[in-house]
């Protein structure tokens, strides 16, 4: 599995570097939303870095400081359950991404999917973390970054299951959410803690 590469290298060929973004967390019912976004200098090459969910957990944790040592730039944010709530998942995400697209000293952005109204050129790719190796870094570092936080609320609420779900919707965490119910780390917009705190999730 090898990243083409081939938006990189359109805008590499004009001295121009790219930032790539992606996020992780958006699915989940409990814990942040993560974005992540990296610039690599020209003509890079890696064979390792891929899509994230396409990678062993080993091999996410490997690559986590080598992309940091590597990237020209990289950006986390982390969005708390509050901003998801208020703004809806969507806009939640595209805030995040917009705000490191900003940030990141380049006039190219890319993106795995997400339009962004931003005064730079934006590609958003279908399957970027596959097509891009700035787009998967960031899906790392995003991923990697989220499953530190999980595995860290885990240890102050251990009855639901985090390090093994991630806040995911399993029918674990469901029934923990219907056990133990709503904490302030779940999002109070998703409808199964909608149903718990109705009382009528089962």
């Amino acid at each position: 599995m090898q990243t083409a590469n081939e938006f990189e290298k359109l805008f590499w060929e004009q001295n121009k570097l790219v930032v790539g973004i992606d996020e992780a967390g958006r699915g989940p019912l409990a814990g942040p939303l993560v974005v992540a976004g990296v610039v690599f200098p020209k003509d890079y090459v890696s064979e390792a870095i891929y899509d994230s969910k396409k990678l062993t957990e080993k091999k996410r944790e490997e690559l986590f400081p080598q992309i940091i040592k590597d990237a020209v730039f990289y950006d986390i944010e982390i969005v708390d359950v509050e901003t998801i709530d208020r703004l809806n998942i969507l806009e939640a995400t595209r805030q995040a991404m917009s705000t490191i697209a900003l940030k990141a000293p380049v006039e190219v952005v890319l993106t795995d999917a997400m339009k962004l109204y931003i005064d730079k050129k934006v590609i958003d790719i279908v399957k970027g973390d596959q097509k891009s190796v700035s787009i998967a870094a960031g899906s790392i570092l995003a991923k990697v970054t989220r499953d530190h936080i999980m595995y860290r609320l885990d240890e102050i609420y251990p009855q639901y299951g985090f390090k093994k779900h991630k806040g995911y919707p399993t029918r674990e965490h469901l029934e923990a959410l219907e056990k133990y119910g709503v904490l302030e780390i779940h999002r109070r917009s998703y409808k199964p803690v909608i149903d718990v705190m109705q009382g009528k999730l089962f």
